[in-house]
């Protein structure tokens, strides 16, 4: 039995929330610092909607997940990104 192209886009997201949200049972979903953000001395955009996809990676305690995400914030050094997986949205700062 074959399988569609044209759903193929719908079951890899589908397998990205499954392993996102196993992922989130390992431990919290971890971000950088205040002081790897070093906001204090690098300026903030923030995004009125969130911009470009892009691809990250996450780490939920000792899991990493590579996540589509969308980029809500930035700073010349981090990126603040979310992403969704089931009815939950994370953020966090790669």
């Amino acid at each position: 039995m074959g399988t569609s192209k044209r759903l193929a886009p719908h079951y890899d997201l589908q397998a990205q929330h499954r392993a996102i949200l196993a992922a989130a049972k390992a431990g919290p979903l971890q971000s950088l610092t205040d002081r790897e953000l070093a906001l204090r001395e690098h300026p903030l955009t923030i995004y009125p909607q969130p911009l470009k996809p892009v691809l990250a990676w996450v780490r939920f305690g000792p899991e990493a997940v590579r996540v589509d995400a969308k980029l809500a914030r930035s700073t010349p050094l981090a990126a603040g990104i979310e992403f969704r997986a089931g009815d939950q949205t994370f953020r966090c700062w790669v």
